[in-house]
């Protein structure tokens, strides 16, 4: 829903607002990325009354284990112990990293029980796709400066954990003004292209002034490939 248009977006807002004041028996339900909230909210004022959120987050990973364990195991199949902690190492419990990753450990892996040392071997592999198909694809959508935003984003996460003086959140947030030093301009100046960026969806803020990606690793693939 965060691609829609801002017409598309009032005009949805103002017909559940009526349905509501209606009474009428109508459910709407949507998805969207973590920057959704705020779309809605600039749109109408009122929309934080009208919709309940509940954020689709991350597998624990005993629900990440049981994505990969229970398919297998009706193809009479197993992953062992150290096979399953290595995949939750490598997709931190992503569900799409899940299934990247688990389809080319399943077609490479030669017998079962499938091992960490068959995690490692078709690890390469699912970076190369996800680099393509899934970070690739985003990376595109920027522009050069947006890029370079970006960029400073992945730089300033690996910053402060260097420095050691705080720890980074769940999401990987930065605060606007590290990245603002890491490319050694002033926080007021990259406005437009932190704007830009959070309404492509490529980011998003959680807090006040700080900032994390929309998809989790997005900074590790900058790192190396920007």
């Amino acid at each position: 829903m965060q691609d829609l248009g801002p017409d598309d977006v009032s005009a949805l807002c103002a017909a559940c607002h009526e349905i509501s004041q209606s009474g009428s028996p109508v459910i709407v339900v949507g998805a969207g990325l973590p920057h959704l909230p705020a779309v809605l909210s600039a749109s109408k004022s009122y929309s934080e009354r009208l919709f309940r959120y509940q954020r689709i987050d991350r597998l624990a990973r005993d629900a990440a284990d049981r994505a990969l364990s229970t398919p297998a195991e009706d193809e009479d199949a197993a992953y062992a112990e150290d096979a399953l902690a290595a995949m939750y190492a490598a997709t931190g419990g992503y569900p799409y990293f899940i299934q990247a990753y688990g389809k080319v450990v399943w077609d490479l892996a030669p017998r079962s029980p499938i091992t960490a040392e068959d995690v490692a071997v078709a690890a390469p592999e699912a970076e190369r796709e996800l680099a393509v198909g899934f970070f690739g694809s985003r990376y595109e959508r920027a522009t050069p400066g947006e890029r370079e935003y970006l960029r400073a984003m992945a730089d300033a996460a690996v910053a402060i954990s260097q420095r050691g003086e705080e720890q980074l959140d769940d999401i990987q947030s930065v605060p606007t003004a590290e990245v603002a030093t890491a490319l050694g301009k002033k926080p007021q100046s990259l406005s437009p292209a932190r704007d830009a960026l959070l309404k492509k969806g490529l980011i998003y803020s959680g807090e006040r002034g700080r900032i994390a990606f929309t998809v989790p690793h997005f900074g590790r693939y900058l790192l190396q490939h920007a």
